[in-house]
C-alpha cells in the first residue's frame, strides 16, 4: 500500500469507519499495567526484604529465657507452726513454760542455673519441647514474729527466762515450718506450680521466635516414670 492510499480523504456516503476502540482501549489499559507491575516489584523487594529467616534452635531460645533469672519461685505456703519451750531455775524451783504459735512463710524455688541441653529435649515433628527440672528447693522458714501469739505458765518468769525460751520456740518454729512445708501434699502443689510456671515462661518465647503453637512437657528430678 503507497502513501497516496494511506492520505486519501475518507470516501462519502453510509460505509463504516474504522472504530478506533482497540487503540482507546489499549490506550487506557496502560497505566493499570504500570500500577500493578509497581505493586509485583514493590512485593517482590518487600519479600526479599523481610522474608522469614533461620528461626534458629528452639533450645537456645529456650535457655535464653532460663537465663533472665537464676531462680525461679514457683509456690510459696504460709504456715503456723506451734511449739513449746520449758525452763526450770534455782535447781528446778522456777518452772516456767512458753507456748508459741509463730506465722511463717516458706518459698519452693527452681534453680535455673542447672539448666542446660542436656535436661531438654526437642521434637521437630511433633513441635514439643521436653524439660526436666533439678529438683525443689525449700527456703529457710521466715518467721513473722511481730504477729506470733505466746501463752507463758509459771509463777515468777525472769528476762533471763523469758529471753531463752523465746529463742527456743524461734528454733523449734523453723524446724517445725521446715518439716511442715516438706510434707507430700504441699511438694505436690509446689511441683505442679513450677511446672505451669516453666511451661508458660518457655511457650511464650517460642511463639514469638516464630515455631507457632509449642507443647511443652515438664517434668521434675525425681518424678515417677
Amino acid at each position: 500500500m503507497d502513501d497516496s492510499t494511506l492520505n486519501s480523504p475518507p470516501l462519502s456516503g453510509n460505509s463504516p469507519q474504522p472504530a478506533p476502540t482497540v487503540v482507546v482501549a489499549r490506550r487506557s489499559a496502560l497505566p493499570w499495567l504500570l500500577f500493578v507491575a509497581a505493586l509485583a516489584l514493590a512485593g517482590l523487594f518487600a519479600w526479599l526484604l523481610w522474608k522469614p529467616q533461620d528461626i534458629g534452635d528452639p533450645l537456645a531460645t529456650s535457655l535464653v529465657a532460663f537465663e533472665r533469672q537464676n531462680s525461679l519461685t514457683v509456690f510459696s505456703a504460709e504456715l503456723a507452726p506451734v511449739v513449746s519451750s520449758d525452763d526450770s531455775r534455782l535447781f528446778g524451783l522456777v518452772q516456767s513454760k512458753q507456748v508459741a504459735v509463730i506465722p511463717a512463710r516458706v518459698d519452693y524455688t527452681i534453680d535455673l542455673a542447672q539448666m542446660n541441653r542436656d535436661r531438654m529435649a526437642w521434637n521437630a515433628q511433633t513441635q514439643t519441647l521436653s524439660v526436666r527440672l533439678p529438683p525443689l528447693r525449700l527456703s529457710r522458714p521466715n518467721l513473722d514474729e511481730a504477729r506470733a501469739q505466746y501463752l507463758r505458765e509459771g509463777v515468777w518468769i525472769s528476762r533471763a527466762a523469758q529471753d531463752k525460751l523465746t529463742r527456743d520456740n524461734t528454733r523449734l518454729a523453723e524446724q517445725l515450718a521446715t518439716n511442715q512445708a516438706a510434707n507430700p501434699v504441699l511438694m505436690g502443689l509446689a511441683r505442679s506450680a513450677a511446672k505451669d510456671a516453666v511451661r508458660q515462661n518457655l511457650a511464650i518465647p517460642l511463639q514469638v521466635a516464630g515455631y507457632g503453637k509449642v507443647t511443652v512437657n515438664v517434668t521434675i528430678d525425681g518424678d515417677a516414670r
